[in-house]
This record gives structure tokens, C-alpha cells and sequence, in this order.
């Protein structure tokens, strides 16, 4: 579990456990990180701590030529000028931008180590604070990467460049790939029946009335009923969040009401509530909530269960192809947008089955390449049952890295290498425009010359 929980973070986020504990422990009142401040650029810092572990993360996962320290200063101080020059520029991302990413990555880590619990179980603390933990740190990779896709929009490489880029990897230093597998999915949430919803509604109400007279208190409730695993803990309590942060319904309640007010009943794409206001300062708000989510009964369930089939048969007499299929009719929103297949943290449809859930491991494990499984169970990442249609479009034994099998990853190597030339040109001109400070420990660099 801490492997695979340092790997995903880092291949995700950007940001290992290591640092993530160095972090909590800085908020520590008796305990105490050294670090040191290697490089600031204008109102932004590099620490040492980050330049060791990005240089560390980088080491262990490079596969196409070598990387050292000077390397990893550079490019954290180009980040840092970036986001500096975006000030600037006035190159703005939007906190619900930030928020949909941030959620994005969040299910993809979650669906790999088999659910929230996990995560807040490593961390030792609820997943919301956890994200909002996250969320500066978001914000700054999607400004970096606003920038560089500014600065590389037009940049492409030919089939000539990538033969060339891959003719000038040392033969001793090329990467060696395990089995990989493209596999898709399509997914179907059953429809929820009026009388499900129901049975929800009403045993909330009665929650509300034990609070309401005094019997229980709400976080007493929470801690009892509640199935956000993220708060639950906390007696409900979800911390301060800005506008158009949370469920659009959760929110429109949670401000029309007075401190100590306890909702009806509300209804949002992650089950019921009931919510009580705690406090609001201008446009942050603190709530608790009691989340209960309705189970779909048998014949929910067949109906989806026929709702897939019925695609299924479509897609195999060729009408449809999977990825279209899976575009406009799934409902797992992290492979939806690509065609229902699973994707590496590189965005590459082709994942090593060291990498996949096991669960899908052991489904395509008795499946011929080429073929659609008829619909299966499954439970989505925050806990819903679902049903899904699985499609094992193909395998590469392992073997190591040539132009015929690997070609997309060569490619996308290629492109990358082609990008930080442009955007190191880029840094040349625009070091002088801001103050960069660099520790004289790394003078040897020469880096903002």
C-alpha cells in the first residue's frame, strides 16, 4: 500500500508522501522539517526538499535518457518563472477548472487503490482535507501547464523527427517494457426508483427530527449514519469551501440558510443530505452534512444490466465503435473522455498490468484479445453500485522499447524533448524580466545566465 500510494501520488500529482508527510508535520506545533529555500523567483520558492524528491522521482522513472540535479533546478525554477510571468500576463485558471482536475485525479488515484478509505487510512486524516490540502498545489500545475501549452501551442514533430530522436538513444539505455494491455470499459449507474429515493428521504427526515428535538446531536448522527467517508469522522463537518466548489444544490442551501439551521433533505449527484450551516465569512462557508446514498434494488439493476447488452450487441455488429460508445454513454467520467480506455499518468492508452486494478486484471485474464464481456457488477470509485461492459482491445508482451510496438511513447518523447527546447529558449528570454534568486550551492548550474 505505501509504494503504490507514493507512486500514484507522484505520477499524479506531482507531489510524493514523503513531502506530503513533511508537510503535515510542518503544521506540527512540536515538530519541525528542516529545509532550505534553494531558488526564489519573484513571490515564488523552490525548496530543497522538492528538488531532491523531483530529482529522486525522476531517477526512478526516466526511460528515455538521463536526467541529474542541474536538470531538476532548472526546470523547477522555469515552473516558478512561469507562474511569475502568468501574474504578468494575466494567464488565469478557474477555481472550478482547478476543481474538476483536482476531482478528475482524485478518482483515477482512488479507482487504483480500491477507495477512499485507503487514502485517508495512509494519511491519517479525511480525504476533504486531504484535497483541499492538494488544491494550491493543483492550481500551480494547471497555470505551468497553461503557460507552456501558450508558449508550445504550435509545436508538432514529424515521423522523421521521432526516428531520429529514437536513433540517438544508447542501445544500452533503452527502457524495457513489462506486458501492457489496452482495456476499456463502459459504464451504466442503475436508475434509482422513486421508492428508493424515498426510503432515503424519509430516514433522513427522521434524523433531522431527533436533531431538531434535541435527542442527538447532528455530528453524534454523522458519525453514526453519514456515507461520506471524508467527514463522517468529523461529525459532518466539511471545512470552509468558496462558491463553486461544491455540488451546485449542496450550496444554494447551505447560503440561503442562518448559522445552527438544519436543511431539509437535499438532493445532489452524490445521494441525499441533510445539511446544517456552521458559519459563513463573505463568499467561504463552513457546513456539516449527513450524506445517504439510495441502493438500487434488483430491478434497477437488470434494467441497466439490459441497457448494456443491448450496446454491447451494437457495438460488435460494428455500428458504433467502443470509443464512440463509451464517449457518449458511459457514465465513469474518468475514461470517459478517452473512448472508455484506462490511460498511464502519461496519458497512454497502453498500461502495464502491474498497473491495473485487480479486479480488471482478473476480468481480462479469461477473456480473448478482441472480445466485450456481457454485463458485469461493479462498484464505481465513491462506492456506487454499476454495472460494465469490459473490451480487451489488445496485449504487447514484454519486450523493449522499439519504433513498430512503442511508437505513440517514442513519439510522445519525442514531442516533449521538442517542447522543453522551446520553452528553454523561452526561460532565456524571459529570465531577465523577473528577480530570480539561486542559492550559491548551485552556482555550478548556471542557471539565470
Amino acid at each position: 500500500m505505501k509504494n503504490s500510494c507514493k507512486a500514484l501520488l507522484l505520477a499524479v500529482f506531482g507531489l510524493s508522501s514523503l513531502a506530503a508527510s513533511a508537510q503535515s508535520a510542518a503544521s506540527q506545533p512540536n515538530r519541525q522539517v528542516v529545509d532550505k529555500i534553494v531558488a526564489k523567483v519573484d513571490n515564488y520558492i523552490a525548496l530543497r526538499s522538492e528538488l531532491d524528491l523531483t530529482y529522486l522521482d525522476l531517477q526512478s522513472r526516466e526511460q528515455f535518457g538521463s536526467v541529474n540535479k542541474c536538470d531538476v533546478l532548472r526546470n523547477l525554477v522555469q515552473n516558478k518563472l512561469m507562474l511569475a510571468k502568468a501574474e504578468i500576463d494575466s494567464i488565469t485558471v478557474t477555481d472550478a477548472e482547478v476543481n474538476r482536475e483536482l476531482e478528475r485525479r482524485m478518482q483515477y488515484m482512488v479507482q487504483q487503490l480500491g477507495g477512499e478509505e485507503e487514502i485517508e487510512q495512509y494519511y491519517n486524516k479525511p480525504l476533504s482535507q486531504f484535497k483541499a490540502e492538494l488544491r494550491g498545489r493543483m492550481k500551480e500545475q494547471l497555470l505551468v501547464q497553461r503557460m507552456q501549452e501558450h508558449i508550445t501551442q504550435d509545436v508538432t514533430v514529424t515521423p522523421a523527427e521521432v526516428r531520429r530522436f529514437f536513433s540517438k538513444i544508447p542501445a544500452d539505455s533503452l527502457p524495457y517494457f513489462s506486458t501492457e494491455v489496452t482495456v476499456g470499459h463502459i459504464v451504466k449507474l442503475p436508475v434509482i426508483s422513486k421508492e428508493q429515493k424515498a426510503k432515503v428521504r424519509e430516514q433522513l427526515e427522521g434524523i433531522r427530527q431527533r436533531i431538531l428535538s434535541n435527542e442527538v446531536t447532528f455530528a453524534e448522527m454523522a458519525r453514526e449514519f453519514s456515507e461520506d467517508p471524508g467527514s463522517a469522522a468529523n461529525g459532518g463537518e466539511l471545512g470552509f469551501w468558496k462558491r463553486g466548489e461544491l455540488a451546485p444544490q449542496f450550496e444554494a442551501t447551505a447560503l440561503r440558510m442562518k448559522p445552527g439551521e438544519i436543511s431539509a433533505p437535499v438532493e445532489t449527484e452524490f445521494g441525499f443530505h441533510i445539511i446544517q450551516l456552521i458559519e459563513r465569512r463573505g463568499n467561504t462557508y463552513n457546513s456539516r452534512h449527513i450524506l445517504m446514498k439510495p441502493n438500487s434494488s434488483e430491478a434497477d439493476i437488470r434494467m441497466a444490466e439490459q441497457y448494456l447488452d443491448s450496446l454491447r450487441t451494437v457495438i460488435e455488429s460494428g455500428k458504433i465503435s467502443f470509443s464512440k460508445a463509451a464517449k457518449e454513454y458511459s457514465e465513469d467520467k474518468v475514461t470517459q473522455s478517452s473512448g472508455g480506455y484506462f490511460v498511464d499518468a502519461d496519458g497512454s492508452q497502453r498500461t502495464s498490468v502491474e498497473d491495473i486494478d485487480p479486479s480488471l486484471y482478473f476480468v481480462i485474464d479469461t477473456m480473448q484479445v478482441g472480445n466485450i464481456t456481457k454485463p458485469i457488477p461493479y462498484r464505481t470509485a465513491d462506492g456506487k453500485s454499476a454495472v460494465r461492459i469490459v473490451y480487451y482491445k489488445s496485449k504487447v508482451g514484454p519486450h523493449e522499447a522499439n519504433l513498430k510496438d512503442d511508437y505513440q511513447k517514442i513519439q510522445a518523447a519525442a514531442l516533449n524533448e521538442k517542447k522543453n527546447r522551446i520553452v528553454a529558449r523561452w526561460f532565456n528570454e524571459a529570465v531577465g524580466e523577473v528577480f530570480i534568486d539561486i542559492d550559491p550551492e548551485y552556482d555550478y548550474c548556471n542557471i539565470a545566465n
